[in-house]
């Protein structure tokens, strides 16, 4: 009998055919892609969300680290365009997107702890030009979008108002086309140089003010640009350029920045010192400590040295000191001056009648100016204080200079005036303001104040009833142990008593030279 043979079983490859060998097998899995545009998008909101955060924690306790625009243009954000446009319309919008939420009721408590996102997103959902279409908070308020325009609606009806515009109820601010200032960093290119590389796409002018800085026409975008990435120009105006100009630091000295960062006025002094003596730069806030590092390394500055503390807290007769002689206070203001500038103007705290708070705000500014400036004038060595502000009210300016005349007076100090050839003044209200420089917010574009101690080169021998009691008291007590105790024993011991007794009666001509 035949035996059967079993067929062999083919191998795996040739197993199945026909329609069987067609079964559906699962797609492998793919990294979805997404357009560039849609990446730079995504991108941006999130950047725009920290930028946000960051702003709104800082005017909900009135500490703002730093401005909207210092923060969005900092080395962190890389889409600055697109971050800065996001932060600002997003704040503009930021009642109503804030009531349509209400409305609304769409968050959870997940997105409800990321606030500053959820906002920028739905700026872009309910007014901007582009929809999200990737990342999970643009697709869960996507799915939310018909609730969104429908609260917006709501809100309209209620508000008894036909358009956005009028919900905002935006003025247009008195639009004065500012223009773009730039200082050129003399530690890496000569002034000359850098007019002509500007020139090639600018109209470029000198400024007629301060030496190193150019003067470009309104709307000029150099973020951008190759010399400010590389810090041989920096983006300044020409307020904030003025300020080391009049404090005119000379090569080889020794200079004490009192509150530095974000660091322009610091490298500036450094370029204007020519790299030479030593600039002691105090900041006492950490983030802001690295903005100052970070423009340090950028100028090529190499005599800075960052000091990460209180300039309150240092002791003018430290020895470490000794040599300062010049000191440059630009110390926190209101900011009342550059408030379009900083963009201030679109914080919530701006945004309601905040009177009683702005007169309180003002006021603490106000101590903490007086303190900082008698501080400044109390360093023994010190022969130039600028103390400026980039603020427009009399309480942080006249009044401040006005209350530390006596100590400066008797510390050497007298008022110079910082660029004669400027006409506007400080406001008349004690003698010697003329001396005082103001920039005005409209036809300076900007409200800036400067004012400049300079010490005579010896105090005019005052009187003691002209210097205050106790440096009176302490000359006559110096004077007194100049006389040698051994030479007349019963004269010193008489006078030491008298003296200790605080008797006025002279017993020796001894302050016949005062």
């Amino acid at each position: 009998m035949a035996r059967r043979h079993k067929p062999k079983t083919p191998p795996a490859k040739q197993r199945f055919s026909g329609a069987e060998s067609h079964k559906p097998k699962p797609p492998p899995a793919t990294k979805q892609r997404f357009s560039a545009a849609e990446r730079s998008a995504l991108y941006a909101r999130r950047e725009a969300a920290n930028v946000l955060r960051s702003v709104l924690r800082g005017d909900a306790e009135r500490r703002a680290v730093a401005s909207i625009k210092s923060l969005v243009f900092s080395p962190s954000v890389r889409n600055k365009r697109a971050t800065f446009a996001l932060v600002c319309e997003t704040l503009k919008h930021l009642t109503v997107i804030k009531d349509v939420l209400e409305i609304a009721n769409v968050l959870n408590s997940k997105w409800k702890r990321q606030e500053p996102l959820v906002y920028i997103i739905c700026y872009d959902i309910l007014f901007g030009k582009d929809t999200p279409s990737i990342g999970d908070a643009e697709k869960f308020l996507m799915r939310h979008k018909d609730a969104l325009l429908s609260g917006l609606a709501t809100l309209l009806v209620r508000k008894k108002v036909e358009s956005v515009d009028q919900l905002l109820g935006l003025s247009k601010l008195n639009g004065h086309l500012k223009p773009r200032y730039v200082r050129v960093n003399t530690l890496k290119m000569d002034v000359d140089s850098a007019v002509q590389e500007l020139e090639k796409h600018y109209t470029v002018q000198k400024d007629e003010t301060v030496p190193d800085l150019l003067v470009l026409p309104p709307g000029s975008d150099l973020h951008a640009h190759r010399l400010v990435a590389n810090g041989r120009i920096f983006l300044q105006g020409k307020a904030s350029s003025m300020v080391a100009a009049a404090l005119q630091p000379e090569a080889g000295w020794e200079v004490l920045d009192a509150c530095s960062a974000p660091g322009n006025k610091t490298i500036h002094l450094a370029a204007l010192m020519q790299g030479q003596g030593k600039i002691i730069a105090c900041e006492l806030n950490e983030e802001r400590v690295k903005r100052l590092e970070h423009t340090i390394k950028l100028s090529g500055a190499s005599n800075i040295q960052v000091f990460h503390g209180d300039f309150l807290g240092l002791n003018p007769k430290d020895p470490s000191f000794a040599k300062v002689r010049a000191i440059l206070l630009d110390p926190s203001c209101s900011g009342s001056g550059t408030i379009t500038d900083r963009l201030d103007h679109l914080l919530p705290s701006h945004s309601a009648d905040n009177m009683n708070y702005d007169s309180m705000r003002l006021h603490k500014l106000a101590v903490f100016q007086k303190k900082a400036l008698a501080h400044a004038l109390s360093f023994p060595q010190v022969e130039r204080v600028v103390y400026s502000t980039c603020s427009i009210h009399q309480i942080e300016n006249e009044d401040v200079v006005s209350s530390v005349l006596p100590l400066a007076s008797s510390l050497g100090f007298k008022l110079a005036t910082p660029f004669p050839q400027w006409q506007r003044r400080g406001l008349p209200v004690f003698a010697g303001s003329e001396h005082l420089l103001r920039m005005d917010p409209v036809e300076d574009k900007e409200g800036f104040f400067i004012a400049l101690f300079l010490k005579t080169n010896k105090l005019d021998n005052p009187k003691p009833s002209e210097l205050p009691e106790r440096e009176s008291r302490r000359r006559r007590k110096e004077r007194t142990m100049q006389l040698h105790p051994f030479l007349c024993p019963k004269m010193f011991r008489a006078l030491s008593r008298t003296l200790h007794r605080r008797r006025r009666k002279p017993v020796l001509c001894i302050n016949s030279e005062d």
